[in-house]
């Protein structure tokens, strides 16, 4: 079994979910920091061009996107559940759809505390390459008194869902608190502690304080040479072909082309090995790395022939 390595970096929002989620299953891996911006030289022969933080990798099998990263973690150890019974599709939905919602909000008001600080290379970047919006503080200001509304009555919703309960489903942490958790975690951690008041975020603290406290598993440092030299010295994992996702007709073998529907539209090309209605997977040979299986979530991504 080759080790789970997760290339991050220590300031993505997505990356402590996926900390957090390693945390909560108490599992070792290796960290292998990369730059918040490009260029990656070795991470980016890995992901064929994909730029999205977190990856993980185990062996020559690149995950992307967290929402195919939580449930590889979920099938490597199934215990303690990242899924509660019964919650599966509500919680990956839910999930999905509160990051979607409040991934701009979230950034209006982080920049309206701290800004001025964020380098303008970063900005640059989540402008051109990125977010294809400019987040500085002056171009968000007109829009920071919508994007408090937008996280106050998701807050709201969220505070009356744990008001008698620990978890949104119970006893056990699920996905969808990862998800939400991490919207928060962004901007407990980065602005002043006003913005608990300015969001209502004090009913929320007990249920906070409870995921933080599963930390971040036991990890150790890795390069991102020996990352790569893993991945070139492996095989990827045979998987299941699948029949395919109701009327779609992907044919295993076939060119296609994937990239994400939101930000960072960057197309990664490849073979189709294995699809069903949840995730997609291709083959890539990159000289240097060689055979990779790269795999990626329907939801959230564009499927299209070569």
């Amino acid at each position: 079994m080759h080790e789970i390595i997760l290339h991050h970096y220590p300031f993505s929002t997505f990356s402590e979910k996926v900390r957090v989620a390693l945390g909560r299953k108490g599992l070792a891996w290796r960290s292998v920091e990369i730059a918040g911006l490009p260029p990656r030289p070795l991470l980016t022969p890995l992901t064929g061009g994909y730029r999205r933080a977190p990856v993980l990798q185990i062996g020559a099998d690149i995950y992307c996107d967290t929402h195919c990263i939580l449930p590889a973690l979920e099938a490597l150890q199934p215990q303690p559940s990242l899924y509660p019974p019964g919650s599966e599709g509500v919680a990956e939905g839910l999930g999905f759809a509160w990051e979607r919602q409040l991934w701009i909000p979230s950034i209006g008001v982080l920049v309206h505390y701290i800004g001025e600080h964020i380098p303008p290379e970063f900005l640059k970047d989540r402008k051109e390459g990125y977010l294809y919006v400019d987040i500085s503080k002056e171009a968000m200001a007109p829009q920071f008194a919508q994007h408090v509304q937008a996280l106050r009555a998701q807050v709201a919703w969220l505070a009356q869902a744990l008001a008698a309960r620990p978890f949104l489903f119970g006893d056990e942490a699920s996905a969808a608190d990862l998800a939400c958790w991490q919207t928060l975690y962004l901007l407990r951690k980065n602005c002043p502690p006003e913005v608990d008041a300015l969001l209502g975020l004090e009913p929320l603290r007990p249920w906070y304080e409870r995921i933080a406290a599963f930390g971040h598993g036991q990890p150790t440092p890795m390069s991102a040479e020996e990352a790569f030299a893993v991945a070139r010295a492996a095989v990827p994992r045979p998987v299941d072909a699948g029949a395919g996702s109701g009327e779609d007709g992907w044919v295993p073998g076939a060119r296609v082309v994937v990239t994400p529907d939101d930000n960072a539209r960057v197309p990664v090309e490849g073979r189709l090995v294995a699809i069903d209605a949840t995730r997609v997977t291709l083959h890539r040979h990159d000289p240097e790395a060689g055979d990779l299986h790269l795999h990626f979530p329907r939801l959230g991504f564009e499927l299209r022939a070569a």
